[in-house]
């Protein structure tokens, strides 16, 4: 059987790994505890990243309903990062809206062309979100 140290399994997951660590504790992720160590299956975590899109994968948020109405569903046109501010195009519909949000939150989300997102505006904010 092919395992792998958490520092491993963290990077395969692309979460921390303190956050994988949790998640074995939680019984969220298959794993073994050696002593003071834990080890991961390969196989097991890989089944897991195949599961299907609308399932969340470790580490990240379960979807939620926001009270904010106005949620535009379009698709990333371009995403250009810099320094700590990323500037985030969404089509929708013969229409661009763009929003600047943080570095951090771009790539925590993976922006990427072509992606399928939502924008929520409230007041003067615009958000993204995806999933």
């Amino acid at each position: 059987m092919d395992t792998l140290s958490a520092t491993e399994a963290a990077t395969l997951l692309h979460v921390s790994p303190k956050r994988v660590q949790f998640l074995a504790r939680a019984g969220r992720v298959p794993a073994v505890r050696l002593g003071r160590r834990w080890l991961f299956p390969r196989r097991a975590l890989e089944a897991l990243l195949d599961q299907p899109a609308d399932s969340p994968r470790p580490g990240e948020a379960h979807p939620i309903d926001l009270s904010a109405r106005n949620q535009l569903r379009g698709t990333v046109a371009e995403v250009t990062v810099d320094g700590l501010m990323a500037e985030v195009r969404v089509s929708i519909g013969d229409q661009e809206l763009v929003a600047v949000i943080t570095r951090s939150a771009a790539e925590r989300l993976r922006l990427r062309r072509g992606d399928d997102v939502f924008a929520v505006v409230k007041s003067t904010e615009v958000m993204i979100g995806k999933g």
